[in-house]
């Protein structure tokens, strides 16, 4: 569940970089790194308060 959070923060941040320098495909990595952290919080959200992470 973990690693779900870092892979979204860091296809983003490469969506953000291809963004700032014109690349092709900032916007197909800025949608996926953000729909993984909006899953993972998602997810978080509704998770037992008794759950250890």
């Amino acid at each position: 569940m973990i690693k779900l959070k870092y892979l979204g923060l860091a296809v983003g941040i490469f969506g953000c970089l291809f963004k700032l320098m014109s690349w092709a495909g900032a916007s197909i990595l800025l949608v996926i790194g953000l729909s993984l952290l909006g899953i993972y919080f998602l997810v978080k959200v509704f998770e037992s308060p008794n759950s250890k992470n």
